[in-house]
């Protein structure tokens, strides 16, 4: 069975995904960035025996989860995709999914993350990109791999569809308390997932602080600044490599947004703030 780790795009997915591949899959806890792979991105064109055609992502959710269930085993998969019915298609099903780890951040750092990794003009371009209820992603559009198309929809539409399922055990973590309460964060996020796994052994923790020391931000950057991370995007514009791991702990909508964009945010968002207990 599957344990989603989802989360819409730059909300701490991958830092979390580093987290688990620590924990789970390297010896004592040190992570090794050629493990990562051993959690993969869903969807893509490794799931499906059939071709994606543009538009059709949908028609091979069901197929392809049956087909990982039917392997015995449980599966960690990193996805952006909302918990949505598209024409009539589920984007998983009880009987597929184990349980789901979902990461929220707050969305006046997430636009600064957004408007960076899809190399957008200006935060407008940023918060129209977030706010739009039918956005869909998928590579880029010269590759047609529609295998990695995500259906995110808006950043309000794709946490409130994954947190307002009742059938699916569930734990959210957010971006916040990783960096101010690492250990805490990620002892509950262990518990949870040594909780669906039915394991009795109680946790390492000295595995648990190498795992969180060796997937900080920094780590991470370096591993990207090394050349070791293989998973960044570039410009449309001008072919250049897009920063991945940007500003991270550093990312304080404070200082990045004018008032008039943080008075727009906060109206906007002003319900979504007081849920997640996000100071306005």
């Amino acid at each position: 069975m599957i344990i989603w780790i989802a989360s819409y795009p730059k909300s701490g997915n991958t830092w979390v995904r580093s987290f688990l591949t620590a924990y789970y899959f390297c010896d004592n806890g040190i992570f090794d960035i050629n493990k990562l792979n051993l959690i993969e991105d869903y969807p893509n064109k490794q799931f499906f025996k059939e071709k994606v055609k543009q538009g059709e992502i949908h028609k091979h959710w069901e197929t392809s989860q049956k087909d990982i269930c039917d392997q015995k085993k449980v599966k960690f998969l990193k996805t952006h995709n909302s918990l949505i019915t598209a024409f009539g298609n589920d984007f998983t099903k009880p009987e597929y999914t184990l349980g789901v780890i979902y990461i929220i951040r707050d969305p006046r750092n997430v636009i600064t993350s957004v408007k960076n990794h899809n190399d957008l003009e200006n935060y407008d371009e940023a918060l129209k990109f977030m706010q739009d209820e039918n956005k869909v992603l998928d590579d880029y559009p010269h590759l047609k791999n529609y295998a990695k198309t995500n259906i995110v929809n808006s950043w309000r539409i794709n946490y409130r569809s994954w947190l307002n399922n009742k059938t699916l055990r569930k734990v959210i973590i957010r971006y916040e308390d990783m960096v101010k309460n690492p250990s805490q964060t990620f002892e509950k996020l262990v518990v949870f997932v040594n909780t669906l796994m039915r394991f009795d052994n109680k946790i390492d923790q000295n595995k648990l602080k190498n795992a969180i020391d060796t997937t900080n931000f920094k780590s991470l950057q370096n591993i990207e600044n090394e050349g070791k991370f293989g998973e960044n995007v570039y410009s449309l514009k001008d072919n250049r490599k897009i920063k991945f791991f940007y500003q991270g702990p550093e990312n304080n909508w404070k200082k990045n947004l004018d008032e008039s964009m943080i008075k727009k945010m906060n109206e906007y968002y002003e319900n979504d703030l007081k849920f997640f207990q996000y100071e306005s």
